[in-house]
């Protein structure tokens, strides 16, 4: 399969970025996966609602300037259905034979606009627990990493 990982913000923690490079070479066999990021929005300290909400939508304004009109777009959400390793690895394999590109999306800290969850054609959950978006990228990576050597057979951690 080809995905692209698009996300909100750079990774600050070098063991994030060796993470996300380690699960990308590892991947590398599998398909061209390849991560884009926009720059996060600036909050002040106790930002209100309202600009929470501005914020988030300048975010998902620059996450959809990336995303091309026959694209699949999965967003990453606590909302949405949080299937097994082997689950996870029969759905990718649906995506991967009609030439859409996938796309995967994951939120700054502040969650996904919902110009954007309007746009997924599919979310997908890890977890009820809410993680920072720069350790869901790596969760995200090991997941689809796993979920290829699921699909093609090879002995993965149970």
């Amino acid at each position: 399969m080809n995905a692209t990982i698009l996300c909100v913000g750079k990774l600050k923690e070098a063991w994030q970025r060796d993470g996300c490079a380690e699960y990308l070479k590892r991947l590398s066999r599998y398909g061209k996966y390849e991560v884009f990021t926009v720059d996060d929005e600036r909050e002040p300290e106790k930002p209100s609602d309202a600009l929470l909400r501005q914020i988030m939508d300048r975010e998902g304004a620059a996450l959809l300037r990336h995303i091309r009109p026959g694209d699949r777009v999965i967003a990453l959400c606590i909302q949405a259905p949080a299937p097994d390793s082997v689950a996870l690895s029969r759905k990718l394999e649906s995506f991967s034979g009609d030439g859409r590109r996938n796309v995967f999306v994951i939120g700054g800290s502040n969650g996904l606009s919902d110009a954007v969850l309007a746009r997924a054609d599919e979310r997908l959950s890890f977890s009820n627990l809410t993680f920072p978006h720069g350790l869901m990228r790596v969760i995200l990576l090991e997941q689809l990493y796993r979920a290829e050597r699921i699909r093609t057979g090879e002995k993965y951690h149970k």
